[in-house]
């Protein structure tokens, strides 16, 4: 293994061994807290332009399953075609693997894709700064030199429309002429959201981010995930607000970023979270009941609760730090989750959500 870097942004250094493959690269530093689901993680849309740094220290030990595609035209088991971050840091890789399901060791994957990747890194004390800087960019160098120590450039994460990047080009249909027609708006889609829906018995028909979805027939609309920062997709936006405003009620859900553009749509304001929220073990409550449900996340923005207009009001609450986990209106069949209900690799505790989506359909 070459010796390998991540350079933050204020300076910071952490030397350790590359196991990915051989490039350098820069991207916003975040940490996931999940003991398991890399596979998962790396081929999330959300990822897109940023580096991942795994806080469970032992990573790669049950490899990589099978990365091909299923009749359905979805992946087997990963969340998308290909890995997303930029780049993985770990603490300690494990070289040997065993698991009835892998295919191959999770190096191989990640050279084959040609994604960096570190072990060796103290990332409790890398979780440390982030926690108390708040993410920042970063960059990985392989190999050593001076004219490496003095590149200092950055790419704001920010100043990117990450879901322009990862969304789908063209319109694709999965189960076709099964029962009712939801459009799904593809920001950056996890499969198994696409896998719960086909599920359930719905055609589901996904369009690209800046689609104008209104121009179709359908039943119902869903406003997936995907990366970065809400107000980069002001497209979606005014399709939103169109949908919401045409005097045709039909049902709406929304997942993760999709929580932001619907409140967006409906008036109100989002921000960026100090170091985000990406594990599976986030408490969030149901405003207006005891009911408190354990769940998986993966974003770095929210809802500022204050800015939603007359009609609206939040839908869940994070029990760790107050911030917006989901709205609804009082009156019509609109609703979101900053969560992951479909949550692959799990928990499944909020799944019960897709088949609330579904009764609104009638």
């Amino acid at each position: 293994m070459r010796e390998a870097r991540l350079i933050l942004n204020d300076g910071t250094v952490f030397v350790g061994k590359s196991f990915g493959y051989d490039a350098d690269t820069a991207g916003e530093v975040v940490f996931n807290t999940a003991m398991t689901g890399y596979p998962e993680s790396l081929t999330d849309p959300s990822y897109a332009g940023q580096i991942l740094v795994t806080t469970f220290p032992l990573i790669g030990n049950y490899g990589v399953p099978d990365t091909g595609m299923a009749d359905s035209g979805l992946p087997l088991f990963m969340e998308s075609e290909k890995i997303h971050v930029k780049a993985l840091v770990v603490a300690d890789y494990s070289e040997q693997y065993s698991h009835w399901n892998a295919k191959e060791s999770l190096a191989s994957w990640l050279q084959r894709e040609k994604v960096p990747a570190i072990t060796g890194i103290d990332t409790r004390r890398l979780t440390m700064v982030l926690r108390e800087h708040g993410v920042m960019m970063g960059r990985i160098e392989i190999g050593t030199g001076i004219a490496k120590e003095q590149n200092n450039s950055h790419q704001d994460y920010g100043s990117v429309n990450w879901v322009e990047k990862v969304s789908c080009k063209e319109v694709v249909t999965y189960n076709k002429g099964a029962g009712k027609r939801v459009v799904l708006v593809d920001c950056g889609v996890k499969a198994n959201i696409i896998r719960c829906l086909i599920k359930r018995g719905v055609e589901v028909v996904r369009v690209p981010w800046n689609y104008d979805f209104n121009v179709l027939d359908f039943d119902a609309l869903f406003l997936a995930n995907g990366p970065g920062d809400p107000e980069r997709c002001e497209t979606t936006v005014e399709h939103i607000r169109g949908f919401l405003n045409n005097g045709k009620v039909r049902p709406c859900m929304g997942i993760c970023l999709g929580n932001q553009l619907l409140a967006r749509a409906a008036g109100a304001k989002t921000y960026k979270l100090k170091y985000g929220h990406r594990s599976h073990n986030q408490p969030v409550m149901q405003v207006g009941t005891t009911r408190c449900f354990i769940t998986s996340q993966n974003h770095g923005y929210a809802v500022d609760d204050t800015t939603l207009p007359d009609g609206w009001e939040p839908l869940f609450v994070n029990m760790n730090d107050g911030s917006n986990e989901g709205i609804h209106h009082k009156t019509n069949p609109w609703m979101s989750a900053q969560f992951h209900p479909e949550a692959c690799s799990g928990p499944v505790d909020t799944e019960f959500l897709f088949d609330e989506f579904i009764k609104m359909l009638g």
